[in-house]
């Protein structure tokens, strides 16, 4: 848009200077390349001025070759230029809509009315951008294609035309802000009843609805538009025609944090949140994920106990993702627990502590409460489960006087997967509980490097009969159960 509008404007005061056409394309082109050094090289800046550029000399000298010729040259002699611009959102933007609005610029201007082309315009380019979407945010607005009708001309013709006189006239600078907080409000307002879907990355779905939208616009008919429609539902929706169970232990470093999905999406849960001072992981980790996969909400956020690194992205996660239930471990809130309950409160969510189960549509978590202990690890949940007939035990943080008074409570065996209480530490997995237990197979959610020298080198001797999996060494770690049958994913740190 800034641009267009430039070029627009440089053209309109160039023209009644100098006659010379070629002369005023240089003197815009010379202009556009000192716009571009202010943007610092912007890919899609960086598109909009080489097209101008090329297509304005191709229209002076009567070159025959296509609009959407010039784009792929340009696309694949940035590409050439620099290989990296492939991973730049603002790149794969610019150049798939600009493609979508030249290979369809027929359509679009078939029709004389503004709002209606404009419409158009917008529903060309939503269509088209989905992939990227897909790959990158993983999540789609629906109601995007009619905000743009009020938006495009709001700024188009208010907002940046007015910010160019201010520019040169600050006097306008109330006014300017004055628009400015209309258009704020009306962002705030449409933020709060967006129709938001959720889109999971999946290159084969991608693949599909690149064909079809290859031909969509050539000869529009109604199978197509079904077809269209068909595909982002299912695509939406797929987890649905899951019917394995995943349970995956996140590298988030030193903590825990472990996504528990039930088939066919029936349930998500979420056992710890980690916690990290530098970054946010609920934003920059976790609900990234959680979208990445086609989740839009958890059903139960499980917190084991109050330590940081087990619950310290918390109030960020259920600020920003939906969170229907909180389930807390036995004992006193701790600080870091009362501020997530003052949240909790705001938000209306409903929250539990020192349960001793919860029903998972056919399956249930038993937790395994013995006597309530001094320090906040022993009062760790400890879950125990049955998810297809394979057993699973998370232990959070519970030491070795826990795991004691559970063997003298609970008559527990043969565990198929472990997730190691306290990282490994060794002040957990003693010797006898696990020779009780006996787990084929070990998780250890543990930090590379940490300063705590986990996990224990006497507790590796203990599991030495199990296999070990540790995110420090494997990374994410994804325990896949389908049609009886278990298998271990990784995912390299």
């Amino acid at each position: 848009m800034h641009i267009s509008l430039l070029t627009f404007i440089l053209f309109k005061i160039l023209k009644k200077i100098c006659k010379k056409e070629l002369l005023n394309i240089i003197a815009i082109s010379l202009f556009l390349i000192f716009y571009l050094f202010l943007t610092n090289y912007s890919p899609s800046i960086l598109r909009a001025t080489l097209l101008f550029i090329f297509i304005s000399l191709k229209n002076h000298f009567k070159i025959n070759i296509s609009n959407l010729e010039i784009l792929k040259i340009i696309f694949f002699g940035l590409l050439l230029y620099n290989p990296y611009y492939i991973y730049n959102t603002g790149f794969s933007f610019s150049f798939l809509i600009s493609y979508a609005l030249i290979k369809n610029n027929i359509l679009i201007n078939k029709y004389n009315n503004y709002f209606i082309k404009l419409l158009i315009i917008s529903l060309i380019s939503f269509i088209y951008s989905i992939p990227i979407i897909s790959i990158n945010i993983n999540q789609i607005n629906i109601l995007s294609i009619i905000y743009n009708i009020l938006f495009v001309p709001f700024i188009s013709f208010v907002i940046f035309p007015l910010t160019l006189i201010n520019f040169f006239i600050p006097y306008f600078d109330n006014i300017l802000s004055f628009f400015i907080n209309i258009l704020e409000t009306l962002s705030y307002f449409f933020y709060n009843i967006n129709l938001i879907i959720i889109l999971s990355t999946n290159y084969i779905f991608i693949f599909i609805y690149l064909i079809i939208l290859n031909n969509i616009f050539k000869n529009i008919r109604i199978y197509k538009v079904v077809l269209f429609i068909l595909i982002i539902f299912l695509h939406s929706n797929i987890k649905l025609f899951d019917n394995s169970y995943k349970i995956t232990t996140l590298d988030i470093g030193q903590g825990d944090s472990i996504l528990i999905e039930v088939h066919n999406n029936k349930s998500n849960i979420l056992l710890d949140t980690g916690g990290s001072y530098n970054k946010s992981l609920a934003l920059n980790t976790l609900i990234p994920y959680f979208k990445s996969i086609g989740i839009s909400k958890l059903n139960y956020l499980i917190l084991t106990h109050g330590d940081f690194d087990h619950m310290g992205e918390a109030i960020d996660l259920v600020e920003n993702f939906k969170v229907e239930k909180v389930i807390f471990n036995c004992g006193e809130f701790n600080d870091l627990e009362q501020e997530l309950v003052k949240v909790l409160n705001k938000k209306k969510i409903p929250y539990y502590s020192c349960i001793s189960e919860l029903n998972i549509n056919n399956n249930k978590l038993y937790f395994l409460q013995t006597d309530l202990y001094n320090n906040e690890n022993d009062n760790s949940n400890v879950i125990y489960t049955e998810l297809n007939g394979y057993k699973f035990m998370f232990m959070g943080d519970a030491g070795v006087d826990k795991e004691k008074d559970i063997l003298d409570k609970y008559n527990i065996s043969n565990i198929d997967v472990l997730k190691v209480g306290h990282h490994g530490s060794r002040t957990s997995s003693g010797e006898d509980f696990i020779n009780k237990i006996d787990p084929k197979y070990s998780v250890i959610s543990v930090g590379k490097n940490n300063r705590y020298g986990h996990p224990n080198k006497e507790v590796l001797n203990n599991l030495d009969n199990s296999k070990i999996y540790r995110t420090d060494q494997d990374g994410s770690i994804m325990i896949k159960i389908n049609n009886n049958k278990l298998n271990i994913e990784t995912c390299s740190p």
